[in-house]
């Protein structure tokens, strides 16, 4: 019987150092491509850490209505200028804040809600050349569910009604006068207070039927809901806003200016109702 010999098995063609050679210049490549990645990476976080070179605190003083807005622009500010730290912003209103500049109080930034109440302080020698940045106008809130039946501005003459108002010092409250006088009505007003918030503070808890507030103030509450309020167009006021010179941090107070009158500061303020300048 014949045997047949078996055959010598066939040399392998290498394919592990084949492959080997594959994946080291695949692991090359991906080395090379990660490398940049990793130092755009780190370029990009230097960039932001030195894009500001601003420090120190900031203190701002700002018209009640503004507490909204002010608020996010000032943690934008912040975000972007990292080395600034903005110390809480003091809202009230704008006569108030201007008495308190006048009398010594240390302010870096003020934002008026009128020109009359800035005008106090350029005229102390405290600022100058303040700039418009937003314009306001009012509209009548009442309580959800306007439990006070009112349907417009001849409805605060009714003196069944408790109806609530700015002071006249103040920028709302000047304004109101305006309206009012524009409309010929004659409010029978049971509170006046002095700041915007106060009033809505008030309408928005119940305890007054109707009052008188800055559209960016009613579109910031649930708890109002806004009556028509013929010619509140035609009563528009300009918000003004200053570094002080007496200023302890000028570059970081006149760069929050800057900030506010930007187009990314602009586009907040017309985002909660404001008409940007």
């Amino acid at each position: 019987m014949t045997h047949s010999r078996p055959r010598a098995a066939a040399r392998p063609v290498r394919p592990v150092t084949a492959l080997a050679a594959l994946v080291v210049a695949m692991s090359t490549l991906a080395g090379c491509a990660s490398t940049p990645t990793a130092v755009d990476a780190s370029a990009s976080g230097d960039a932001a850490a030195s894009a500001s070179t601003l420090s120190g605190t900031l203190t701002i003083s700002a018209a009640a209505s503004l507490k909204t807005a002010f608020d996010r622009l000032a943690a934008d500010f912040e975000a972007q200028n990292p080395g600034v730290d903005v110390l809480p912003i003091s809202y009230d209103g704008s006569s108030t804040l201007a008495t308190q500049i006048i009398e010594g109080a240390a302010v870096d930034v003020f934002a008026s809600a009128d020109q009359k109440n800035m005008a106090k302080v350029t005229d102390a020698s405290l600022a100058t050349d303040p700039e418009p940045f937003a314009t306001n106008v009012l509209t009548l809130v009442v309580p959800s569910g306007n439990p006070g039946g009112v349907t417009g501005l001849a409805d605060l003459a009714n003196p069944d009604l408790d109806v609530v108002l700015c002071a006249a010092e103040v920028p709302c409250g000047a304004a109101s006068a305006t309206l009012l006088s524009n409309a010929g009505v004659q409010a029978s007003v049971d509170s006046y207070e002095q700041s915007v918030t106060a009033v809505l503070t008030k309408v928005a808890g119940g305890e007054a039927d109707a009052g008188l507030v800055y559209v960016t103030d009613a579109k910031s509450s649930t708890d109002v809901e806004t009556v028509a309020t013929a010619g509140a167009d035609a009563v528009v006021n300009t918000y003004p806003i200053v570094a002080l010179t007496g200023s302890k941090n000028p570059d970081a107070a006149a760069a929050f200016v800057a900030y506010v009158l930007s187009d990314d500061g602009q586009s907040v303020l017309r985002s909660l109702g404001f008409g940007a300048h």
